[in-house]
């Protein structure tokens, strides 16, 4: 792939950005330093003095977010932006630089990569990072997981209370269980509130789902824990004033996090429903609310990608394979995609092979087959992910089918599943003891797979190997 001009720009976040221009692959200048401003931007565009802006290819690697900016600009303006993997253009950075690392090297690099290695490159399509289902989605994962470790903390420091205190609120923490713990946490204060002011505080937090059964478990479960560090009359053996300021602090941030979760659920919905208005990702088996709107933003648009082999390449749930003349070594999956979409994936695949007749016999061959259950379900997301993207490409709703390719509803689906391809917990556990078993055999002969002039944590033998004859 032969261009006329191309500009590498070396992307910085807080500083300076660097530019070099090439004219099929000679550097006319390099090192131009400018700011993402416009008038930076203005007077870099005016020292091309570009007679077709066509003419210009823009390569940039997607650092963080401060790219996006700068390949809108160029769009905009005419030019042709591309982009190139980071990890790609590190392995070129080391071979070409070979003892130095900084911008000015970076920024060339950049310039001359059309020749160096064009099939690396990837035309700028969208605005990635800054689209808004794909932002909020990423978004609310990591509002859940903080949450969950919020949820964590709060479990460690409920257990300080006992037991009894797990069988009213339940170890999931709904908004009155949150409640509850941010204003009584402390067992003198649950006593003196009362059962009748509890039971209207808990049907007022609950919506009437909590009621005086609860009220008077929670107000057992405060003597108990009385009785457990001392006695009632004060002279206990814990402070419980300062482990319900601890535990409230941990309630409200929860509180906090569901509420923010619930208004992000709200937006994605509205996203989603703009983004694939059809609800063709949403047809798909094991495929809900959630992990419909994270397919949909993660992977954007599917015509961006030359094929649905690229697709499952960019899930990073492909193997890696090993090769060199006839010998073929496949091993585990690539990781090389995004995260978040590869684990909605699983998570759905996990639920379609309970729908889909077609998965359930995939599912059951792989686990015949002495197939890890993560392995097999990261095989059967790989098939979901072409299926919907092939859906996606050419609009039209995912069709149930049985193994024979008749047409079934999801209840039929569900009673083939139940009928024909139950997986005995038996055999999973045995499959998962004998790969328990084989790792540790493994570790334990690796001491003997070792060269003989490498050092072992052996005593050394004293015994003579042959006798001395006199």
């Amino acid at each position: 792939m032969t261009m006329a001009l191309t500009l590498g720009i070396d992307v910085a976040v807080r500083a300076e950005h660097q530019a070099t221009l090439a004219r099929d692959g000679a550097t006319v200048w390099r090192g131009r330093k400018f700011w993402t401003r416009p008038a930076d931007l203005e007077r870099l565009w005016a020292d091309l003095d570009l007679p077709d802006p066509a003419e210009l290819t823009v390569v940039v690697e997607p650092t963080r977010n401060a790219w996006i900016v700068l390949a809108e600009w160029f769009r905009r303006h005419g030019a042709r932006v591309v982009m190139v993997p980071t990890t790609q253009s590190a392995d070129l950075r080391k071979y070409y630089s070979k003892h130095t690392k900084n911008d000015r090297i970076d920024s060339e690099l950049l310039a001359r990569l059309p020749l160096l290695h064009p099939e690396g490159l990837r035309e700028y399509s969208g605005q990635g990072p800054a689209d808004s289902l794909r932002r909020l989605v990423k978004q609310r994962s990591t509002m859940v997981k903080r949450r969950v470790a919020v949820y964590a903390r709060l479990d460690a420091l409920v257990e300080l209370l006992g037991p009894g205190w797990y069988a009213v609120l339940g170890s999931n923490y709904g908004i009155a269980a949150l409640e509850f713990l941010a204003r009584y946490a402390d067992p003198h204060a649950v006593i003196r509130l009362g059962q009748a002011r509890l039971t209207r505080f808990l049907i007022a937090r609950s919506r009437g789902a909590w009621r005086d059964d609860h009220a008077a478990g929670l107000i057992t479960a405060a003597r108990e824990t009385l009785a457990l560090w001392g006695t009632s009359d004060g002279s206990d053996g814990m402070d419980f004033a300062e482990l319900a300021e601890d535990i409230a602090h941990e309630a409200e941030q929860a509180l906090f996090l569901t509420r923010q979760i619930k208004q992000i659920d709200e937006r994605v919905a509205n996203l989603y429903a703009d983004a694939d208005p059809a609800g063709i990702v949403a047809s798909a088996p094991g495929v809900g609310a959630v992990i419909s709107a994270v397919i949909a933003g993660r992977i954007g648009d599917p015509h961006r990608f030359t094929s649905l082999a690229a697709i499952r390449a960019y899930t990073g749930l492909v193997p890696k394979v090993s090769q060199s003349g006839v010998s073929k070594v496949e091993s585990s999956i690539t990781k090389a995609g995004d995260p978040l979409l590869r684990e909605m994936l699983c998570t759905a695949a996990d639920q379609a092979r309970r729908v889909d007749p077609q998965f359930a016999a995939k599912y059951q061959r792989l686990m015949v087959g002495d197939r890890h259950h993560e392995s097999a379900i990261c095989h059967l997301a790989t098939h979901l992910v072409t299926r919907i993207a092939a859906c996606m490409r050419t609009g039209q709703p995912y069709a149930l089918r049985d193994v024979d390719g008749t047409p079934i509803t999801e209840a039929e689906g569900r009673a083939i599943v139940k009928a024909r391809y139950k997986i005995d917990p038996r055999r999973r556990e045995n499959v998962r003891y004998q790969r328990m078993r084989e790792r540790r055999k493994h570790a334990a002969g690796q001491e003997s797979q070792e060269s003989r002039c490498a050092p072992t944590a052996q005593p050394a033998t004293t015994k003579p190997t042959s006798r001395q004859v006199a």
